[in-house]
């Protein structure tokens, strides 16, 4: 495996510290029975994690909390940013050129893929998909996001080995003015179907609609105005995934079908 050629394109690499944080907070407090309960060690990808090799260091630390024999392998299709990487290897971390082939060996616990499917044309999701889901071990999820350039606006698609499971948007609540600015960091399955018609399009309108409604919850501070955002959508059968929990920290997670591209 370690022979083929690179799947995929060089992306910008644009990347920071801490701005993968929301996901990460996500994935080890929703999804960490998949690392605990995993009978070998688990593997955890972070795929283009470009330019600087940052946000696999921040991801081996995290989840490392809980499974701390997790491997964490960052992948790069650029050899200088894997050249550039290597004295931060050791310790249940290293570094590999490559794509969406993933050149590890074994099946693949975890893959995190942000801001990666992005930089490419929308017909290429599902065959990148298809291959991520392949390298999956059987309870394995790939985690295809997208945020902002410090990580305060993010959206990312949570997908097992049969499929997408849920869309999750994560928002900094300070200062938010309409939720649905995270129309513009959806992920490349979703970004150009906010159109009416689209799923997508009604779930960020309705999203806003009860932002809005929820104005006077505004006064006991932006956390409860939020999580009445996300009470009300749920009562209006919008099929929310998550807990009060996440909503307190600006989160929302739907089932993929309530979204999904007609």
């Amino acid at each position: 495996m370690r022979g083929e050629r690179p799947v995929g394109a060089i992306t910008r690499g644009t990347t920071s510290p801490n701005r993968l944080r929301r996901c990460d907070r996500w994935l080890l407090a929703t999804q960490a029975a998949r690392l605990r309960q995993a009978p070998a060690v688990p593997i955890v990808v972070d795929l283009g994690y470009g330019a600087s090799p940052i946000t696999a260091v921040e991801l081996r630390d995290r989840v490392r909390r809980v499974r701390p024999d997790a491997r964490v392998v960052g992948i790069e299709i650029d050899p200088e940013r894997v050249a550039a990487a290597q004295p931060f290897t050791g310790n249940g971390l290293s570094f590999v050129r490559g794509g969406f082939e993933l050149p590890v060996p074994g099946q693949v616990t975890v893959v995190r893929a942000f801001n990666v499917l992005r930089q490419y044309d929308e017909s290429d999701v599902a065959g990148a998909w298809s291959r991520l889901q392949e390298r999956l071990t059987p309870d394995g999820l790939v985690i295809d996001g997208t945020c902002d350039e410090i990580g305060r606006v993010m959206t990312w698609v949570a997908l097992d080995r049969a499929g997408p499971v849920s869309l999750s948007l994560s928002l900094r609540l300070r200062g938010l003015n309409t939720p649905s600015i995270v129309a513009e960091r959806l992920p490349k399955a979703l970004i150009h179907r906010n159109v009416p018609g689209e799923r997508i399009h009604a779930f960020l309108r309705a999203v806003d609609h009860a932002w809005a409604k929820a104005g006077p919850h505004a006064s006991y501070g932006v956390r409860q105005r939020f999580v009445a955002t996300a009470t009300s959508l749920r009562a209006d059968g919008w099929p929310l995934v998550d807990q009060p929990s996440r909503w307190r920290l600006g989160e929302l997670s739907v089932a993929w079908e309530a979204v999904a591209p007609a």
